[in-house]
């Protein structure tokens, strides 16, 4: 049985982490599993949204980190083939350039709390406790969250939870900014699909250049992502969906985008 579930609904791919006999622990197969579906999230042209989930009660304990000691000790996560995307998005060159919409509950410790930084919108169930446990264990976080966690919720609240490993409740999650939305308990999964399903059906070539956009105004600033702003709208503006965008605005009706 694969550890990571991967079936298109529509325009939506959804990606499901699935070893819930083992409360989904994390080991180096999960992530080239993961990697390889986000990868085809990526590439495949009438995929225009991802949900990532989980089956069973947690999204994940966390680390297998038995199974993650000699790769730590190398220095290096595992090296991913053509066409994988890093499930982490630290490296910009092989980030998934689809909108990913995330939905969590139980327990969400460690590379479950790094791949929602990494993800765009992110939906909890109420019973959701989040935990960047790393040290109590004798390490630190390398997914991304010393980098990313404090422009989510501020520097205070970043050390507080980064320096004393204590875990967060979804709605202390929620007023942080950590999370978009919270629901009741067995409900993120359908949530989280409307807010897949809704993106997906907005221009896809507009959706991924808004995401682009702010991406780059994260990794290099305000000034350079304001500069690209016509230059990358320019190509767009030629498209079918521009038009379709335009005819439908004028006609009064929902419009029916192709991505082309």
């Amino acid at each position: 049985m694969s550890k990571i579930t991967i079936e298109p609904k529509g325009h939506v791919l959804l990606v499901g982490v699935n070893r819930p006999d083992k409360m989904n622990a994390f080991d180096p197969d999960m992530y080239m599993q993961l990697a390889e579906g986000l990868g085809k999230l990526h590439s495949t042209r009438d995929l225009r949204c991802g949900l990532l989930f989980a089956h069973g009660s947690n999204f994940t304990s966390g680390l297998d980190l038995a199974r993650w000691v000699e790769i730590f000790s190398s220095g290096s996560f595992p090296a991913l083939p053509d066409g994988y995307c890093d499930p982490f998005g630290l490296d910009e060159s092989r980030r998934v350039g689809k909108p990913l919409v995330m939905a969590v509950q139980g327990i969400c410790y460690t590379i479950g709390l790094e791949l929602m930084l990494a993800a765009d919108i992110r939906v909890a169930a109420s019973d959701t406790r989040f935990g960047q446990i790393e040290v109590k264990r004798g390490i630190y976080p390398v997914g991304g969250a010393t980098v990313r966690l404090h422009e989510e919720i501020g520097w205070g609240n970043a050390m507080r939870y980064l320096l004393t490993g204590d875990e967060i409740s979804a709605e202390e999650a929620y007023r942080m900014g950590l999370v978009q939305e919270v629901v009741p308990p067995n409900r993120q999964f359908d949530r989280a699909l409307e807010l897949a399903e809704k993106v997906a059906e907005q221009a896809p070539l507009g959706v991924q250049a808004s995401l682009l956009s702010s991406r780059l105004a994260r990794t290099e600033g305000h000034t350079r992502a304001i500069d690209r702003l016509l230059p990358e709208l320019q190509p767009i503006m030629k498209s079918e969906d521009v038009r379709e965008g335009v005819q439908s605005f004028l006609e009064r009706r929902k419009a029916q985008f192709k991505g082309v």
